[in-house]
């Protein structure tokens, strides 16, 4: 191979490789993200809780942390929701709901719940159907990523690189901002 193509096959792929990871905001690695600053993408899920199901039009008036993770049970998962749970009194007094979402069933997140104390819904998205509106479904599970939406319905903040560890806090941090900035 001449120099002159070698050169050119390893620019392509430097183009493909800051494609992938450095793709546009709008999209991530479970598809396009819905936009900020626009309406949340509705949504009527069933839930854990004995309310049944669950709307994003339900929780008008209150900030909603949508929070999408791949599988109950597991070491991520887990760690993730209890860091939220540790936090709830903190997001209950800036007047917002933690919702988490994934393809597991109803059964499977009242299991999940009653193990580790969590006392936010979990919405049961079987089909997928919420995950691909948000950009966070990949083969048959949800990607982990998190949203922020306004008491209005708007989206005001989107999370896709999540460390479970930290998330809860990063996320606090971020609702307390667009608190002071946009209301």
């Amino acid at each position: 191979m001449s120099r002159r193509r070698l050169l050119r096959a390893i620019a392509c792929w430097c183009i493909a490789l800051s494609t992938l990871f450095f793709a546009s905001p709008s999209f991530a690695i479970g598809g396009k993200l819905p936009s900020l600053d626009q309406p949340a993408p509705e949504f009527t899920l069933p839930t854990n809780t004995g309310d049944g199901e669950i709307a994003l039009a339900d929780l008008r008036g209150k900030w909603v942390i949508l929070y999408f993770y791949p599988k109950d049970f597991t070491a991520g998962c887990t760690l993730e929701a209890r860091r939220f749970q540790q936090d709830l009194p903190k997001y209950t007094a800036q007047n917002a709901q933690i919702i988490g979402v994934s393809a597991d069933s109803v059964d499977s997140h009242a299991e999940f719940c009653d193990s580790e104390g969590l006392k936010f819904p979990l919405l049961a998205d079987t089909t997928g159907k919420v995950s691909k509106a948000y950009g966070s479904w990949l083969g048959n599970l949800s990607v982990r990523h998190s949203f922020i939406i306004d008491p209005n319905g708007i989206l005001r903040a989107t999370f896709v690189k999540v460390n479970p560890a930290i998330h809860s806090t990063e996320v606090l941090s971020r609702l307390t901002e667009l608190q002071a900035t946009v209301f």
